[in-house]
């Protein structure tokens, strides 16, 4: 803003009393007193282009959900994923081992183990060496990529055919589900832009709008809408929480302020700033909106652009205008 940061002088104009009438005495003592300027820091109310934004509370979540699953009946002799890593498709996750093979494998072992002559022990060492060689070992797979969200068994354990192994969250599917309260519903179009700000990432990620699903939750009178994440989002985990910032509109000529230049009254509901005109500082009420990077919106009788405000210094007292760097 133009002349933001300024410093003022600024003289208190009206004394503190109780009635409005000073005895005469008192009224001498005050005018002998020397005018004391106050310094205060000024800046100007500016005209700007602001985004018409919806904001809403929502969380990361993936469409679709690739499973790993046992290929044949058998031991799953190794498991090389954990829950939260990221995968990808085609990459090695362990391995299974057929129940036939294992059979085999099992029982010449034995053979081995239990054999006392030499017959014997050749015997089992042929059976042992064909076993090992016919055995049935199949590496899994990552059937897509992105992150592991559970597991369904471990390294050693005998698992059925098809029976699940580990499920996937399909990188490409992973969008962001924004709650936004049904009176906004109406303003959410497909292909608005978006901004989602997730927990424990510094940068937004940029996003548009696919659908308001249908749908919505009685309990806090509020709809769903689907958010699609760039390609660059892909590593995100499932269950991230954040807020969504969806760009509904456009305004032009907005009259915005620095944040602490608007004084709120909570009680009676009312704002008000500390303007400058003509030479003297007054107050003046306005209707004030949401904030957003530090500025306020503002409106109302005598409210223009290039007007003076004061940001700091104007609490609690009347002002005349001295003079100004």
């Amino acid at each position: 803003m133009r002349r933001a940061g300024t410093i003022l002088a600024i003289l208190l104009a009206v004394a503190c009393g109780g009635g409005g009438h000073e005895a005469p005495e008192a009224a001498g003592k005050a005018d002998a007193a020397p005018d004391i300027p106050t310094p205060v820091q000024v800046a100007t109310v500016a005209s700007v282009d602001r985004e018409d934004v919806v904001t809403g509370p929502g969380h990361t979540a993936a469409l679709s959900q690739q499973k790993v699953r046992a290929p044949f009946a058998g031991t799953l002799v190794a498991l090389t994923a954990s829950d939260g890593d990221f995968l990808r498709h085609g990459q090695s996750v362990g391995a299974m081992v057929s129940r036939e093979s294992e059979a085999a494998l099992s029982g010449a072992r034995e053979m081995v183990r239990e054999a006392r002559t030499d017959a014997q022990r050749a015997d089992a060492d042929r059976a042992l060496a064909l076993a090992e060689k016919n055995l049935v070992k199949k590496p899994l797979a990552a059937s897509a990529d992105g992150p592991v969200l559970s597991h369904a068994a471990a390294s050693g354990d005998r698992v059925a055919e098809d029976q699940e192994i580990l499920t996937i969250a399909d990188a490409s599917s992973i969008v962001f589900l924004v709650d936004v309260s049904q009176n906004d519903l109406a303003r959410v179009r497909p292909g608005q832009a978006v901004r989602v700000e997730l927990a424990g990432r510094p940068a937004a990620v940029s996003g548009r709008v696919h659908a308001v699903l249908p749908g919505a939750n009685p309990a806090d009178f509020s709809g769903s809408v689907r958010v699609d994440l760039p390609a660059a989002a892909e590593k995100l985990a499932t269950g991230l929480f954040g807020t969504a910032r969806v760009t509904v509109g456009r305004r032009s000529g907005v009259l915005v302020v620095p944040a602490a230049a608007v004084i709120r009254d909570d009680v009676r509901g009312t704002s008000q700033i500390a303007a400058v005109t003509n030479g003297h500082a007054h107050w003046m009420a306005v209707r004030a909106s949401g904030s957003d990077g530090g500025q306020v919106e503002i409106s109302g009788p005598g409210v223009t652009p290039g007007l003076m405000v004061i940001v700091s210094g104007m609490v609690g007292i009347k002002f005349l205008l001295a003079s100004y760097d």
